[in-house]
């Protein structure tokens, strides 16, 4: 493995198949933030990680894995505590973008973005709470994958916010996503094919025009319709729903534990976990009632014959280090395109589109509930019939 790419926040973590199966032969990397036996995960921290003891046991997911015949070479970076989505980490460093080092790999999930980018693994396992597969996903040009809430087991993750924390995973090519999820998602019926396929307006106007456009593209060939997404909500107050909602949840996870060690965060994670900190119970109460209404109007539009196209980000990765009102606005925009599927607890999947000034941009679909393996065998369909669509600019 190639060290220059700062991926993998430990290497000596290796863990053999315990049978064969889809997976043999095939390697991946893990965020550090599952149990992986005798092993201490960090959760990006290190103050979490010396005040916490060794797993007794893997994580399910792992378990799954191994089991199907993939080995584990290696544990990866993460946002501390998964509270973030630039994958800049103030105590352990930033893994490097695949293509351009000076720019952010995406997180929380970025070291295995970037193990799967720089073809160090074939795939990797991440979480996705509001957006941590999915975008850096996009800005490292990988397929990345958050299933239905609650349709993969997190025992023996550590929890960000349980009510929308999904286990993930991403890889280069779609066969390899359509051979995980045939493991993870053993046990789910597959339905016909999708036979609609909408667009929703209001949600690429969100996007950088470039972007929008390498986008549109890849579309073209195929009879989408686009529409304005007829919601009750704004974009903007269900994003802030969602943030509401996430902050309480993780206030209540991790809120003692930080009263009890005082840990140190990097600024902008410590920023967000003051504000966590200020919400009270009753600020709940609206935001539990956005989420109920998106997740029946969502429910209703994606009624198993339909899926929904939308940009997985505003554009490509933006430039490491950067500060000001300008980012903080590009993560509130972030937040509105992925937080339709965070709320109502869909799988959505990121395609890699194509590059603009040689950096990637995403396409996603979403799917109705526990439609995960169905939604990846139409994209693995879809992409097989996009072959003459270049990729590249």
């Amino acid at each position: 493995m190639n060290d220059k790419w700062n991926a993998f926040l430990n290497k000596e973590i290796i863990v053999e198949p315990t049978n064969h199966g889809v997976l043999s032969g095939k390697t991946f990397a893990l965020k550090d933030v599952f149990d992986v036996k005798g092993h201490t995960a960090s959760a990006g921290n290190p103050y979490w990680l010396h005040t916490h003891e060794q797993a007794s046991d893997h994580a399910e997911a792992v378990k799954s894995l191994l089991a199907s015949g993939a080995k584990l070479t290696g544990v990866t970076h993460t946002d501390e505590l998964m509270y973030g989505l630039n994958g800049e980490n103030f105590h352990y460093g930033t893994p490097l973008h695949p293509i351009n080092h000076n720019r952010i790999p995406g997180g929380s999930s970025s070291g295995s973005a970037v193990a799967v980018a720089a073809g160090l693994v074939d795939f990797a396992i991440g979480t996705d709470t509001g957006g941590s597969i999915r975008i850096p996903a996009s800005y490292c040009g990988v397929y990345g994958f958050r299933p239905t809430h609650g349709s993969l087991s997190v025992k023996g993750l550590i929890p960000l916010a349980p009510s929308f924390d999904t286990v993930g995973f991403m890889a280069k090519d779609i066969n390899t996503m359509l051979d995980v999820a045939s493991v993870l998602f053993a046990s789910q019926a597959t339905a016909p094919s999708f036979e609609n396929v909408v667009g929703v307006n209001n949600l690429f106007e969100l996007t950088d025009e470039e972007a929008c456009k390498k986008v549109e593209v890849l579309l073209e060939d195929h009879a989408v319709s686009y529409k304005n997404l007829q919601l009750s909500y704004k974009l903007s107050e269900c994003m802030e729903a969602f943030r509401t909602l996430q902050g309480i949840e993780i206030w209540r996870a991790h809120g003692e534990w930080i009263k009890r060690y005082n840990p140190t965060f990097g600024p902008d994670v410590a920023e967000r976990f003051e504000w966590a900190s200020t919400l009270k119970e009753e600020d709940m109460s609206d935001a539990k009632q956005i989420r109920d209404t998106i997740t029946k109007e969502l429910t209703h539009l994606l009624d198993g014959q339909t899926i929904l196209v939308l940009p997985t980000a505003p554009g490509v990765a933006p430039l490491k280090n950067a500060v000001g009102p300008e980012l903080q606005n590009r993560r509130l925009y972030t937040l509105q395109m992925t937080c339709l599927a965070g709320l109502a607890g869909l799988p959505q999947l990121t395609i890699p589109a194509g590059y603009v000034n040689q950096l990637p941009v995403g396409l996603s679909v979403i799917a109705g509930r526990n439609q995960d393996q169905q939604l990846v065998k139409w994209v693995q369909a879809w992409m097989g019939s996009k072959e003459r669509v270049s990729l590249k600019e």
